[in-house]
């Protein structure tokens, strides 16, 4: 019996015998399948399986996307339109996987809110979303302000420009409060430099790097006005309000949790008790007042246990798992004070 000699694949392209699809086309070594072809539009046939699930499945992004959604409370329309973004980076892979070419989509962004409201999180979930679909080398977020970029004399500012773009390719440059970059009515600001080696990179080098420009949305209206040739290279302009009172006790409850510490029935009473009333005061910041209220509920309670371990009485893990309500009530929110600074430390009212 003769040696049986390997069957060679009909060649693709036009004039090529007809095969099944799922022969020709078939989910492993899909790339493999179409890097040859002339003109993909013509030569995969329409019901050709482009292997799809596979993809999803490699790049792990509904677990990024769950995991945004387990870690950030409410924002659902953030969520949403970060899920569509995922979705449209998806499906450009599956394109380019079988080789229909089109332009990078733009990925600039702006996140518009206060402070507090995860535009940080959501930036750095961003970077991870690009990197599973390879359209940034590293996914890593570099974050930076006008005292990174811009210097204070002739011939500062391109050198420190220059170096948080360096830290930056590869990834997202989160550039938060950008409107105080360039101060259009100052017309010595060195601020204008940045903003145009910014342009430049944003447009020439897009496929390695992601700009998020943050800040209050009225500044970063204003500053896009100011600033021609910017709003133009950002596609996605994603507004992040502010939390509810019920949603900030969420926050809380699930910071406290990841803490390892859990609150009284009355301290869960004075906890919204104290978000009622710092929500009404300046400079309060969402999330981060939060998180911040949290760290002082945190030294009210140790402060307590340690007087009450001074004078001989015993310590059980419960006291060291649980907040009271006194640990709340200590704050001066509730007798009179204010929160003069981002940093939320205590002042008393001057009135």
């Amino acid at each position: 019996m003769g040696e049986s000699k390997p069957v060679e694949s009909p060649p693709l392209g036009p004039g090529a015998p007809p095969r099944e699809t799922a022969e020709v086309y078939g989910t492993p070594g899909t790339e493999d399948r179409f890097k040859d072809l002339a003109d993909p539009m013509r030569d995969i046939p329409d019901d050709a399986d482009v292997g799809a699930e596979g993809v999803f499945e490699d790049s792990h992004i509904a677990e990024v996307l769950d995991s945004l959604d387990d870690e950030l409370i409410a924002l659902a329309e953030v969520k949403a339109r970060i899920g569509e973004i995922a979705a449209l980076l998806m499906i450009d892979r599956l394109r380019r996987k079988i080789g229909l070419d089109a332009d990078v989509p733009t990925l600039h962004m702006s996140f518009t809110g206060n402070p507090g409201t995860g535009k940080t999180t959501v930036a750095m979930k961003m970077g991870q979303i690009l990197y599973k679909l390879g359209y940034v080398r590293k996914g890593h977020l570099v974050t930076a302000t006008r005292d990174d970029l811009v210097g204070q004399y002739v011939g500062h500012t391109a050198p420190k420009t220059r170096e948080v773009l360096k830290r930056a390719m590869g990834g997202v440059l989160f550039i938060d409060e950008a409107y105080h970059i360039y101060r259009v009515d100052n017309e010595r600001d060195y601020g204008q430099e940045t903003v145009e080696m910014l342009l430049q990179v944003m447009e020439n080098q897009r496929e390695d790097l992601v700009v998020i420009m943050a800040g209050y949305k009225d500044h970063m209206d204003r500053f896009f006005s100011d600033v021609p040739g910017l709003s133009s290279r950002i596609a996605h302009h994603i507004d992040f309000p502010d939390y509810s009172v019920d949603e900030l006790m969420d926050i809380a409850l699930l910071m406290a949790e990841s803490q390892r510490y859990r609150l009284a029935p009355d301290a869960e009473k004075a906890l919204m008790d104290y978000l009622e009333l710092r929500m009404k005061q300046p400079r309060f910041a969402n999330g981060r007042s939060v998180r911040n209220a949290l760290d002082r509920f945190r030294m009210h309670q140790a402060i307590r246990l340690y007087k009450s371990a001074e004078r001989g009485r015993k310590l059980t893990k419960k006291d060291l798992v649980t907040i009271e309500d006194a640990d709340i009530r200590q704050s001066r929110v509730f007798k009179g004070g204010v929160y003069a600074r981002d940093s939320d430390q205590e002042r008393p009212d001057p009135s």
